[in-house]
């Protein structure tokens, strides 16, 4: 107890430490200003980044030094303009290079004082006068057409390499840009944690301990914001301790014992002893690698955009939360006992993310190593800890609310004794204290979840069909495709059918839904050379890309979406994994607008198992519609290469009785595809292990170290991700069985930069044991460090 007490204090000493900043206000202010930089992405590389670096030293160092020297040169905030802020940004968060360059050129640090981001600069006009005033020749926004203009200004240049810095910047918007992330809560603890963070370094140099810090995600947030201040940034760091703290961004090796791995390890380790709560925490880990754009040149925004959802489909919004879980401890355990228990957790109200029981270690119990659970879940209910020996006997029960402390949403990190009840022992009174669970929770603030459908074909009785009360009509009563949510309720079913206007041509086609209530509605009509869909709201064709790896359909209406083969961005895989072989049957949706004109995936249709994900509530009938209609052509042409080769073509009616054999043919094996994929969604949870003093993180591949990770039901290991050595286990297919598997999967190489190392071995060793030795599913994601401190 005396431990717990001085760990708390420990905590209350670091949130003493003084900021300058507001680091909240500025926080929300740098995700704005990088989600504008993102929408740009000619500032990432190439000869506008180039002529940007030269504007930057040429024209905007020198106008901030005359600024700050006199602010009467003009009358209100500075406004940077978008390419030279860029540069600047990349600059500052190198701070002590950033003071040794303004030192050496102005003879004074330059800071942002007076000086207004150009995302929200409402007042830049002035700023353009001025521009326009010293640097007549040169245009105030960057003209990517334009050489760069020779002035009489003398241009002192920083040797710093600039263009190196701004590339090793690009990946940290991918990293810190989900919804999440500008919950006010999540940015208040970011803030605190930020504080703890710094707390340690101090305390490290004033013992002399040498141990390179590596940030979460969410502290290295904080930590860029405050280094964006530079004056702040020095005047706290010198008064903290004694210097300007660096921030080295040059390391991105995250392989096993290399310099992250160890310092992220190190720094869990001392930030847990210390403070005596999690490092880890929900929503801030690595995501892994940025997604490859499926585009390099932006979209333009055509017709106006509705965000109202169709009223056809009534599929509830589901909320979703990622969630870390660990069990710390356990106290009062009987000694007979100790070393020979684990923990099943699941929730009280199982969800469509989450419903299931899994099995976790207890660190105090599993001589120094552990497993560290994620996973995604409604929240709602309670998660449910039930104490095991391992003779499989229960010795308690214990939960914690997630509703208690998300709606409304008041703390993202729980940390605390359970005790366990026995109902066995109800009314008696028991000598012994009870025991006690220490569970440690973190959660990510509740955003909706993507919105899951599978497409199930059957046949339908003639004498109960709306659509074929008569018996003549026989030939034309071919399979009806079901839609399904994740709890097999059916929200819809769906007809290929002859359109059945007055004078039909031969190739005319209609989709019709038909609700449970009977109410039929058209949904999409073929007119020989595109779909209409929903009203015409939206088209259905060909795209005419030029690119090899370009768009094969367009889904054009209220909104621009281009639909690609393969998974593509946040559907990208994320880890080197063999690929299974219906790959070739996915296809990407991605929406392209003024907010994302590089693309923003909105859903994955997978054609094969007939399932869609729609990340947007507005794609959901529009997706579904577009999948029954590829699905269809897919059937016919057998793969997406001659789908693409021969457009969207109808068969004529003399092939209407091969269609049908066909899809009787199909209708098993649609069936049973969509059975395993709800299967695989059911499992859900990804798992770590990893050993107290020694949990190097890697890239892509693994969470930490190279510890085992086991997985429910005995999957096959895949390749063991990347950088993390042998230890990272992957998530290929079912093997079958109920047995504990150690998977050590192939990963053979290390990421260097976060890319995946070589995969070689296949499926990773299975080390069988006893089957009634339950352990849960591991996925090798990335769940760790973030950059280098």
């Amino acid at each position: 107890m005396d431990e717990e007490m001085d760990q708390k204090l420990e905590w209350l000493e670091a949130q003493k430490i003084e900021i300058s900043v507001d680091l909240f206000a500025a926080a929300k202010q740098q995700l704005q200003f990088l989600a504008a930089v993102d929408r740009n992405r000619w500032l990432y590389e190439g000869p506008a980044l180039e002529r940007a670096i030269n504007r930057y030293n040429a024209f905007w160092l020198p106008l901030l030094a005359k600024y700050t020297e006199s602010s009467s040169i003009c009358e209100g905030p500075l406004v940077p303009p978008l390419d030279c802020e860029w540069v600047w940004h990349c600059h500052r968060l190198n701070p002590v290079r950033y003071k040794t360059d303004c030192e050496e050129l102005y003879g004074r640090v330059l800071d942002n004082s007076g000086v207004v981001s150009s995302v929200n600069g409402s007042c830049k006009s002035q700023t353009e006068s001025l521009w326009k005033r010293l640097y007549p020749m040169e245009p105030y926004d960057l003209d990517l057409d334009k050489a760069m203009s020779e002035t009489d200004l003398e241009k002192r240049t920083t040797t710093y390499d600039l263009l190196s810095a701004v590339k090793r910047q690009c990946p940290f918007y991918y990293q810190v840009s989900r919804s999440h992330v500008e919950n006010d809560v999540f940015l208040q603890e970011a803030v605190a944690r930020y504080k703890a963070f710094l707390y340690l370094i101090k305390r490290n140099r004033e013992r002399s301990v040498k141990l390179f810090c590596v940030p979460t995600y969410d502290i290295d947030l904080i930590w860029h914001t405050h280094q964006l201040h530079a004056l702040s940034y020095c005047k706290d760091m010198t008064n903290m301790i004694g210097k300007v703290l660096e921030h080295d961004d040059t390391d991105s090796d995250r392989s096993k014992g290399k310099k992250l791995d160890t310092g992220f390890s190190g720094t869990t380790a001392m930030w847990e002893e210390t403070f005596g709560v999690r490092y880890w925490k929900a929503g801030a880990m690595n995501r892994g690698n940025t997604p490859k754009a499926v585009t390099t040149s932006p979209y333009g925004f055509l017709g106006k955009k509705l965000t109202a959802q169709e009223d056809v489909i009534k599929s509830p919004e589901v909320q979703v939360v990622e969630v870390i879980l660990e069990i710390v401890g356990v106290k009062n355990l009987p000694d007979a006992y100790k070393g020979k228990v684990f923990v099943v957790f699941s929730k009280t109200q199982p969800d469509s993310l989450f419903n299931a029981e899994r099995k976790l270690t207890i660190l105090s119990e599993s001589c120094g190593e552990k497993q560290v659970a994620m996973f995604k879940c409604e929240p709602t209910g309670e998660l449910r800890f039930q104490l095991m020996s391992s003779k499989s006997r229960t010795l308690g029960f214990a939960s914690l609310s997630l509703s208690e402390f998300l709606f409304p949403v008041t703390t993202l990190s729980v940390e605390k004794w359970l005790e366990l009840t026995t109902p066995a022992k109800k009314g008696k009174v028991d000598d012994l204290s009870p025991i006690s669970l220490r569970v440690a929770v973190s959660f990510t603030p509740p955003t909706p979840s993507p919105t899951v459908l599978h497409m199930v074909q059957s046949r339908p009785s003639l004498k109960d069909s709306c659509f074929f009360p008569l018996v003549g009509k026989a030939r034309l009563a071919k399979m009806f495709t079901r839609v399904v949510d994740e709890t097999e309720t059916e929200v819809m079913s769906l007809q290929m059918r002859n359109s059945n206007d007055a004078a039909p041509r031969g190739d005319a086609r209609q989709v019709v839904g038909v609700k449970g209530s009977g109410e039929s509605y058209v949904l999409a009509e073929y007119d020989g050379s595109f779909w209409s869909l929903l009203d015409s709201k939206w088209s259905l064709r060909q795209a005419r890309s030029h690119e090899t790896d370009g768009p094969l359909f367009e889904i054009m209406g209220v909104r621009m979406v281009k639909v690609y083969s393969g998974r593509k961005l946040e559907y990208e895989p994320k880890h080197c994994v063999k690929i299974r072989s219906e790959q070739d049957f996915f296809m990407t949706a991605v929406e392209f607008s003024k907010e994302h004109p590089y693309g923003k995936a909105v859903g994955l249709l997978d054609l094969k198992t007939g399932s869609v994900e729609a990340n947007e509530r507005w794609f959901v009938l529009a997706g579904v519609v577009a999948a029954f209609i590829l699905s269809d052509l897919l059937k016919k042409e057998g793969s997406l290469d001659t789908v693409k080769a021969n457009g969207i073509k109808e068969e004529s009616k003399e092939n209407e009785v091969k269609l049908e054999e066909e899809e009787t043919m199909m209708n098993v094996d649609v069936t049973t595809t969509v059975e395993v994929a709800a299967e695989k969604i059911d499992d859900g949870v990804k798992f770590y292990s990893k050993e107290l003093n020694n949990i190097g993180g890697c890239g892509v591949g693994c969470g930490v170290k190279s510890g085992n990770m086991t997985e429910e039901g005995g999957h096959c290991g895949g390749c063991g991700g990347c950088g993390g050595g042998s230890g990272c286990s992957g998530g290929g297919g079912r093997c079958g069985g109920n047995g504990t598997t150690k998977i050590s999967g192939c990963g053979g190489g290390s990421c260097g930069g976060g890319s995946c190392g070589n995969c070689s071995g296949g499926c990773g060793n299975m080390i069988k044991s006893n089957a009634n030795e339950d352990v849960p599913l591991a996925a090798p994601e990335a769940l760790n460090n973030a950059v280098a401190a």
